[in-house]
């Protein structure tokens, strides 16, 4: 009888990197995805001898990035943002528009965060319900409420997403 072994450290590396940076970058913007990404790795070498060889290595991977994420919206969070003028919220918004569209992911990023989360992992990395679920650690009907309502949401905002998204 041969136990199942997991695969050197590189090629799981190799193998989900993809799916990670596309997580992060989509959930953080580019600038924050780089050294997220490097955490995540980091935290998943020391981590990994003691993974149990029949574990989903996508979603266990997905997991740390997700979690790495949330630390980067905290830390953003505590931060002060500089900005060379105060602008009004409805001035703002009107000045975007007449710039023509912007990244629907800068729209995604200023979700709450479950929402976030959610469609972040839906539609970045391409997990389904229940495998979101499983990232997040909740029910696969919540995942799929939180999506329905970020979704919502970015709907309310711009009138170029078809309602059937």
């Amino acid at each position: 009888m041969t136990t199942a072994r997991l695969p050197p450290f590189q090629r799981f590396l190799d193998a989900h990197r993809d799916d990670v940076l596309r997580f992060l970058v989509a959930s953080l913007g580019r600038h924050d995805a780089d050294d997220a990404f490097q955490e995540t790795f980091l935290s998943a070498l020391r981590a990994y001898p003691r993974l149990r060889a029949d574990s989903n290595l996508r979603g266990w991977v997905l997991t740390i990035a997700h979690r790495k994420a949330l630390d980067v919206h905290r830390a953003r969070g505590r931060n002060p943002v500089p900005v060379a003028e105060i602008h009004d919220r409805a001035q703002a918004r009107a000045s975007a528009a007449a710039d023509g569209p912007d990244d629907h992911w800068e729209r995604v990023r200023a979700l709450p965060p479950r929402q976030r989360e959610v469609l972040t992992l839906r539609y970045a990395v391409d997990l389904t319900h229940a495998e979101i679920a499983h990232a997040l650690g909740c029910s696969e009907e919540a995942a799929r409420r939180a999506a329905a309502d970020g979704l919502k949401t970015l709907r309310k905002e711009l009138t170029d997403v078809p309602a059937t998204a």
